[in-house]
């Protein structure tokens, strides 16, 4: 699966620049967006969408969304290079999020280097973030020689359905990030990290069953794998948070306690607040409710989560996820070798290092 990362990130990339160039003009907002009334300002549009949007994606990240949804077509019995415009969906709406996500948060850092709402400002990054919500449905647009209507109806049902779902699972975790509390059980979590998460996975594993027009069947056991396999890497993520701060955050790109900090009710916690002694729940949830910590805060906080091995626990729960996931696929028949790489990927998102 590594392989694919090297082989489709730079085509995808390619894929991307096609759909939202670096530098816009007057005549690539004619033909994307429709003739003005009067006249566009493409300097505005340059600064308010292209440069934020580039600025992000130039600081990497895998896109393993969109070489997951290529891998999909290949095991499904089609071809990738002829779905590849399709690829950019996933990966464009992802980053979307993620610059909502970090206002929402107050993050100081993504990817290594400071906030988009930091370096462009708020209502910059805000437009552009709300922007990547539906450039993508362009793809659809742009596509009607390979989508018929009924697919084409079908795939803006589907993003409709699971992007409302993914807001349903980011309100779930600000309400409990806005509380001092540790009130949310293991069941609602993993809730959470089904929309939050799981939905942008599902978006991928959908359209890849609906632009190739195969059963519903299909489509089910695919979603079932990505929302699950989603759920794992979550989990995994949060592992990684706090592996990567006992070694002050390594190469991993986050602040030093970043999901501390931030009061995030993740699996650890919801796990140690059940289990560790009544003071010590406390004291967690003290840490993660105060407005600032101090790294001897974030450690304590961690000492606590280790004292009753809330993160073997965590790790445990991803492993079972990510082998149930694997079960949907051995429902299916699949091209071999890319199931084989799907296999691979839901042992990679709970052991990967960054």
């Amino acid at each position: 699966m590594r392989e694919r990362f090297v082989e489709w990130r730079p085509r995808i990339d390619e894929a991307i620049e096609e759909l939202v160039p670096r530098v816009i003009d007057e005549t690539y907002l004619g033909d994307f967006f429709g003739e003005a009334t009067y006249q566009y300002q493409s300097e505005a549009i340059q600064a308010a969408l292209a440069d934020p949007l580039w600025n992000l994606l130039d600081r990497g990240g895998k896109r393993w969304r969109s070489v997951l949804f290529l891998v999909m077509i290949e095991a499904v019995g089609e071809d990738p290079a002829e779905y590849l415009p399709f690829a950019c969906i996933p990966e464009i709406l992802h980053n979307g999020t993620i610059i909502v996500d970090d206002v929402e948060d107050g993050a100081q850092k993504r990817r290594g280097t400071t906030a988009l709402h930091h370096v462009f400002g708020t209502d910059i990054a805000l437009n552009a973030g709300n922007a990547m919500y539906f450039i993508p449905l362009k793809v659809i647009d742009q596509n009607d020689d390979i989508l018929d209507d009924g697919q084409r109806l079908q795939t803006y049902e589907m993003l409709t359905h699971e992007l409302n779902r993914t807001h349903l699972g980011q309100g779930m975790d600000i309400y409990w990030h806005n509380q001092e509390a540790v009130s949310v059980d293991e069941q609602r979590y993993y809730e959470m990290c089904a929309c939050k998460t799981g939905c942008l996975a599902r978006i991928v594993s959908r359209l890849a069953a609906i632009v190739t027009d195969k059963p519903d069947r299909v489509e089910y056991r695919l979603a079932r794998y990505a929302e699950e396999m989603s759920i794992a890497f979550q989990i995994g993520d949060d592992i990684l948070d706090i592996e990567h701060t006992l070694d002050k955050a390594g190469e991993f790109g986050k602040e030093f306690g970043n999901d501390i900090r931030e009061g995030k009710k993740t699996l650890m916690v919801i796990y140690t607040v059940e289990h560790a002694s009544t003071e010590q729940a406390a004291r967690l949830e003290e840490i993660l409710w105060a407005d600032d910590n101090t790294d001897e805060e974030i450690l304590e906080a961690i000492d606590i989560m280790q004292s009753v091995d809330a993160l073997a626990y965590a790790r445990e729960r991803a492993q079972d996820l990510a082998a149930s996931a694997r079960g949907h696929l051995d429902e299916l028949d699949l091209e071999s070798e890319a199931e084989t790489d799907l296999q691979e990927f839901t042992r990679f998102v709970i052991e990967r290092e960054a």
